[in-house]
């Protein structure tokens, strides 16, 4: 299946990337060829990839934010959860890992995207259906950082079975007064991070697989953060106890 990957930083982290088909890149008549947009016209022809300029009328089509730009591209790649414990176990590394249990919102799902992979996860996990898909949407708000993530669908009860035996215990994230503060918890060794949904959290199957529940503790009015800033932050304490100076 063919789609268009738009924007300036997402369409130059995919040809960065190199694990999709590339067929064409399409540039707005009006854009100027200089700065990032000159670069990524030059990555595209060095990888030989077409390069037509197109009416601003045809990359509106697209979608309304292109920045100029649009890459026809082949579907992504999805992994799989031992291409995840493998990436790990071969850097000599305790596992990180991101689960998302039917993360709606294509915005939440990229910037969690985009914060998993600036902390190193060694993947990310999907449920197999009745969630959000690494569409252009997501990859764009992501800013490409898709492109470099093992990101794999999969069965989430059975990942978790797959992950606590490489190792990992699974810290699921919530609000609920069972839930840990951060400061109680052990974030230093193998550790998978689940984020529930934006209404109803994690489905019940998935918290009872979780070892550990979590609780960011909170000073201000409002009640709860969204699914795609707490899940960030969690990920965040993580980085951080697992670099230790």
């Amino acid at each position: 299946m063919k789609e268009f990957i738009y924007g300036r930083n997402p369409v130059y982290e995919t040809l960065r990337a190199k694990r999709r088909q590339f067929f064409q890149l399409l540039v707005s008549e009006t854009a100027q060829e200089k700065g990032r947009l000159a670069e990524i016209i030059q990555m595209a022809r060095a990888q030989k990839v077409t390069v037509l300029r197109a009416p601003r009328k045809r990359m509106d089509k697209i979608a309304a934010n292109n920045q100029g730009i649009a890459l026809e591209v082949s579907g992504y790649p999805y992994h799989n959860v031992i291409d995840i414990t493998d990436k790990a176990e071969s850097r000599g590394e305790a596992l990180f890992v991101l689960l998302l249990d039917t993360l709606q919102d294509p915005q939440n799902f990229g910037t969690l995207l985009r914060t998993a992979e600036s902390v190193g996860v060694h993947g990310v996990i999907i449920p197999l259906a009745r969630t959000a898909q690494v569409s252009a949407s997501v990859v764009n708000a992501s800013s490409g950082a898709s492109e470099h993530l093992l990101i794999a669908q999969a069965n989430l009860a059975q990942a978790i079975v797959k992950l606590k035996d490489a190792g990992a215990w699974i810290v699921g994230l919530e609000g609920s007064e069972q839930a840990q503060n951060p400061g109680a918890i052990s974030l230093d060794g193998g550790i998978g991070i689940v984020v529930g949904s934006e209404g109803k959290g994690m489905r019940p199957l998935t918290r009872k697989s979780c070892d550990l529940l979590m609780k960011l503790p909170m000073e201000g009015q409002i009640e709860s953060l969204n699914a795609a800033v707490a899940g960030s932050v969690a990920l965040y304490l993580t980085y951080l106890a697992r670099n230790k100076s």
